[in-house]
């Protein structure tokens, strides 16, 4: 079966002209995706350190055992956060690789 390239120029043109209509287009305000993982990460970086800070901190008797527990209490849910939108990111992409082209 033969498509004649006009026809499938113009499938394509109406496609596009579909995506970018009205309310199709991508917020201009407000941070994107990228800033936002780019945040995220360096919150939880800190998170992770502020951790290990006051577990040195409380080894050598100058943090207070509930600040101590605390941080690490943090440092853990930030990690188990990090490992669940690793596991989201990585089944994404086995999931794009497998689709057809």
């Amino acid at each position: 079966m033969a498509i004649p390239i006009p026809s499938a120029v113009a499938a394509y043109a109406n496609a596009a002209r579909q995506g970018s209509g009205p309310g199709m287009a991508a917020p201009t305000s407000g941070p994107s995706f990228g800033e936002l993982m780019k945040q995220a990460t360096v919150d939880a970086i800190d998170t992770m350190h502020q951790g290990e800070r006051m577990t040195a901190a409380g080894v050598i008797g100058k943090a207070d055992l509930t600040d101590v527990v605390n941080a690490v209490s943090n440092a853990e849910v930030t990690l188990q956060a990090v490992t669940a939108v690793r596991d989201k990111v990585v089944s994404a992409y086995q999931e794009i690789m497998r689709m057809p082209m």
